[in-house]
């Protein structure tokens, strides 16, 4: 890692007065979590879908609910499962006290579906989730706005086939299937009223920043949603990517590693007491 890019990146964060930090499925690679990084990564992950050839894109469809709801249930319902049990790793900690530093605290845009964020004490007030939430339910057929928590669905999923063996949700107000309030792939009912009402808070915090830091942790160029916002804000930018830490314009930063090893280095020079913001 460039110690002399460490160096501005500290720089940035001392004098700043708010934190966006900007997040793509990069940053659940530390506590465990799969990104779908290509067919083969995600089919070793699920590999009764890769046997059947099913790729990412077919699943997270909300056709697939129409197609074959105890399989594309039996993916969701391992992934709802997964982040349930899933511990945040430390990084996350780490963003939440370097966000209590400042004037204004930090506030979260992310396009992972995982609620990470929430489980490791991040504000529900403070979270912007671009693509949606898996714990979140909406009807399939498009009802009504609702939109309803997922707590009380407890999928059982099948260890061979990856199919829902328990009961379906249903929509609590018309009795049809429920699916999860995440944007998929070629989604036009996708109910976004929870994260207008997100984006919202956050342009009005946004606003109240004078001098803005963004720390933005595993987001990629293949679905560009995370990068976009970060950069549109004009705050300062420090990019941790291993692969793609390519900054516009100067005074942004990269940080060519991983999302927890680029948090702790950061993280470190603060806490030692040189580095006061």
């Amino acid at each position: 890692m460039n110690h002399q890019n460490i160096d501005r990146a500290i720089a940035i964060l001392a004098q700043a007065d708010g934190l966006l930090i900007t997040a793509g499925a990069g940053m659940g690679v530390d506590s465990g979590l799969p990104d779908f990084r290509g067919e083969q990564g995600f089919w070793e992950t699920y590999p009764a879908l890769g046997r059947a050839g099913i790729g990412f894109t077919a699943i997270a469809n909300p056709y697939s609910f129409v197609d074959n709801p105890r399989q594309a249930w039996g993916f969701y319902g391992h992934r709802l499962n997964l982040y349930r049990n899933t511990v945040p790793h430390a990084g996350f900690q780490m963003l939440l006290e370097i966000g209590s530093r400042m004037k204004h605290g930090a506030f979260v845009f992310t396009s992972n579906v995982d609620g990470q964020f929430q489980k490791a004490g991040f504000a529900e007030d403070r979270i912007v989730e671009c693509h949606g939430s898996i714990h979140y339910l909406q009807c399939l057929e498009g009802c009504s706005d609702n939109i309803w928590p997922a707590t009380g669905f407890n999928p059982v999923v099948g260890e061979e086939n990856y199919l829902l063996e328990s009961d379906l949700p249903l929509c609590p107000t018309c009795g049809a299937l429920a699916r999860p309030n995440i944007l998929m792939f070629g989604d036009w009912g996708w109910n976004d009223q929870r994260e207008h009402d997100q984006r919202r808070r956050i342009t009005l915090w946004l606003a109240s920043i004078s001098r803005l830091a963004v720390i933005e942790i595993g987001a990629g160029s293949s679905i560009p949603s995370v990068r976009i916002f970060g950069e549109s804000t004009g705050g300062a930018l420090i990019r941790i990517n291993p692969k793609e830490a390519y900054v516009p314009l100067s005074g942004n930063i990269g940080l060519e590693c991983g999302g927890l090893a680029g948090i702790q280095t950061i993280h470190e020079r603060l806490s030692a007491g040189n580095d006061e913001i």
